[in-house]
């Protein structure tokens, strides 16, 4: 698709040569007449041993500029070869363009680094590590596109459908004109012309197509156009043009102009030239967004960043257009930037300065508050391939649209391609972290595990070495979190994710506690580790005391589920023996029954038993006189371990 890459025509025709010399080839090349140059260079430098670095440029270009990828890498190798570290910032991007348009990623990649090295550009630098991790990441995500090429195709160039009312108008160099005979002498095809086709709702399929607004077409070049919501008001690009002739800078170059026009009764009237015109310059390419307010284009217009820029203008109601704003940096490279589509707050373009496939890529960039663009995105494969991929327009509902493309497999030369596009998997991010209940420090090798409301599994992680976590869900989900590592409790939340896809939830932290630290280990018995649970004198009424002391019994069955006890009761000597054992059996199964209270599976509790003052663990029996903090330690309750 180089032919409107500089936006720009020669005033002659194709060139017949029989006997070819220099002299003549640079004419050809000089006349953009590339295609019968390319084969002129290739018969002469067959037989120069040593060309000048001009000559290798132009045989370079030759081909470069009608897409013969191939034989352009050719020669820009043997030029990289003469000048090495000394190639410009343009022949540099041209020959890694061509090395990725036949697939040498792996040298285009280390050419890259090269020339990045040599620029010491940090801006750069960083713009190429994050687009190449973008492109890594796509290519191991499954694409939402699904493109297919239409019959409406011809072998000439087909290109640039755009949305029209119902219809789609599209531009082509088909043979259907009575200005068939006049070819554009940069790839011997006929001039661009505007067509219109009826488009099939079901499968995006074109036909029925004819000439759009005949009283628009010229013998030159007719391409590109944009229209209002209402489809009364047209722009496109054309050449200058004045009595019927072209008008030519001082280089005998004639530019392309944006042409404004209403629509009336499948005719063109009133047509206007944009006040950003100029004949020493391009601008087209136009896009109109949705609500008719701004103007996006493309020109090699002076101050620019590259071959050529964005731009866009702001229109009032009354139709005043703003002064040309360029995109900037962000968005515009030192290579050429193209083919602006504006929809639903999204700026899509093609470019081939960006770091993607392989000559012109399809990228993505949302328009922000503060009035700027995000860092541009590649669509990845499908939408992009290692040949030109371009005019990328998108339908209100953002699931079905339309591509141009070179790629090899297609009818011609170049081809317009519908696609479909999936609604994208909505995700979001939870984080946080994971530490030791009782020492606060950070656990590792924690697994977070994500549920929905029927236990399916939505997500797994383990912690890093900091405690910390992040797991991936999809949005709109009440995601049951649970964190478990081996002799810890687990622990458990409730996350509310939302529909913002992409978006993080911060800080939902977890605290386990070591199984080691919840327990006493005497003589080979494993105990809840409590304090002494107290009961008012002569009662087994649950005390509020003793319910600081039964939580952590709760606590510690809860977060181990298979955990199982038996609970023994005991008294001192003090009292009758018989006394003293049905008291502590009463305080024994009120206990249990407190702690079933707290919704632990009666089963998990084996037996609940008073044993009076039949195990004192001291000499405080009947008649030994003893202190009260000794026959304390004879009022005990036991939460012995008998399973976990």
């Amino acid at each position: 698709m180089k032919k409107l890459y500089i936006l720009s025509l020669v005033l002659s025709f194709t060139v017949c040569f029989a006997q070819t010399n220099l002299k003549k080839a640079d004419a050809l090349f000089k006349n953009y007449s590339y295609a019968d140059a390319s084969k002129a260079y290739e018969e002469i430098l067959q037989n120069i041993k040593k060309p000048s670095t001009q000559t290798l440029k132009n045989a370079a270009d030759s081909y470069y500029f009608i897409s013969d990828s191939r034989n352009a890498l050719k020669w820009y190798r043997k030029l990289y070869e003469a000048q090495g570290n000394n190639l410009t910032d343009i022949y540099y991007l041209r020959y890694i363009q061509s090395m990725k348009a036949v697939m040498d990623y792996d040298e285009a990649n280390r050419i890259t680094k090269e020339y990045l090295d040599k620029k010491g550009d940090k801006k750069e630098i960083n713009r190429y590590v994050a687009q190449k991790k973008q492109m890594d990441s796509l290519s191991k995500a499954k694409s939402l596109y699904q493109i297919k090429d239409l019959d409406i195709n011809t072998s000439k160039s087909d290109f640039g459908a755009t949305f029209f009312q119902e219809k789609v108008v599209f531009t082509s160099a088909r043979d259907t004109t009575k200005f068939s005979e006049k070819l554009y002498t940069w790839n011997n095809q006929p001039f661009l012309n505007l067509y219109v086709a009826e488009r099939n709702q079901a499968d995006g399929s074109l036909f029925n197509e004819s000439v759009f607004l005949p009283n628009v077409m010229t013998k030159y070049h007719e391409a590109t156009a944009s229209f209002d919501a209402a489809g009364k008001t047209i722009y496109y690009t054309t050449n200058i043009v004045k009595k019927n002739k072209l008008v030519v800078d001082e280089t005998k170059t004639n530019n392309f102009q944006i042409i404004k026009g209403a629509i009336v009764d499948n005719k063109l009237e009133n047509p206007q030239k944009v006040f950003f015109n100029s004949d020493e310059y391009s601008v087209g390419h136009p896009s109109l967004s949705e609500d008719g307010q701004w103007l996006f284009f493309a020109s090699d217009m002076p101050g620019g960043y590259g071959e050529t820029d964005l731009y866009y203008v702001k229109i009032a109601a009354d139709g005043t257009m703003s002064s040309p704003v360029n995109l900037g940096p962000k968005i515009n490279t030192i290579g050429n930037d193209l083919f602006p589509f504006f929809s639903k707050g999204v700026l899509y373009f093609s470019s081939d300065g960006h770091y993607g496939w392989g000559d012109l890529d399809v990228y993505e960039s949302k328009f922000l508050s503060d009035g700027s663009f995000s860092d541009p995105k590649n669509l990845g494969a499908p939408i992009n391939s290692n040949k030109d991929d371009f005019t990328f327009i998108i339908d209100k509902t953002g699931h079905f649209g339309y591509l141009s493309s070179n790629r090899e497999g297609g009818k011609g030369d170049d081809d317009i391609y519908s696609f479909t596009k999936a609604d994208p998997v909505c995700n979001q991010t939870i984080s946080g972290i994971a530490t030791d209940r009782k020492t606060k420090l950070p656990l590792t090798d924690v697994t977070i595990m994500g549920y929905n409301s029927f236990s399916d599994i939505l997500g797994e992680t383990k912690t890093n070495f900091e405690g910390k976590y992040a797991l991936v869900v999809p949005c709109g989900k009440n995601v049951k979190m649970i964190a478990a590592k081996p002799n810890y409790s687990s622990d458990e939340k409730i996350v509310e994710t939302t529909l913002e896809n992409g978006a993080e939830i911060p800080n939902i932290n977890f605290e386990l506690s070591n199984y080691d630290d919840l327990v006493v280990k005497k003589k080979g018995v494993e105990k809840v580790d409590v304090k002494p649970i107290y009961f008012d004198y002569d009662k087994y009424d649950i005390t509020p005391l003793a319910i600081e002391e039964l939580t952590k019994v709760v606590f510690i069955m809860q977060k181990f589920p298979n955990i199982r006890i038996k609970i023994e009761s005991h008294t001192d000597s003090r009292g009758k023996d018989a006394y003293n054992l049905k008291l502590s059996d009463n305080r024994a199964k009120s206990t249990r029954d407190y702690i079933i209270s707290q919704n632990i599976d009666a089963s998990r509790i084996e037996s609940a038993i008073g044993y009076g003052e039949s195990r004192l663990i001291n000499k405080c029996k009947n008649g030994v006189k003893c202190t009260e903090e000794e026959h304390l330690l004879n009022r005990r309750s036991d939460f012995i371990i008998i399973q976990k």
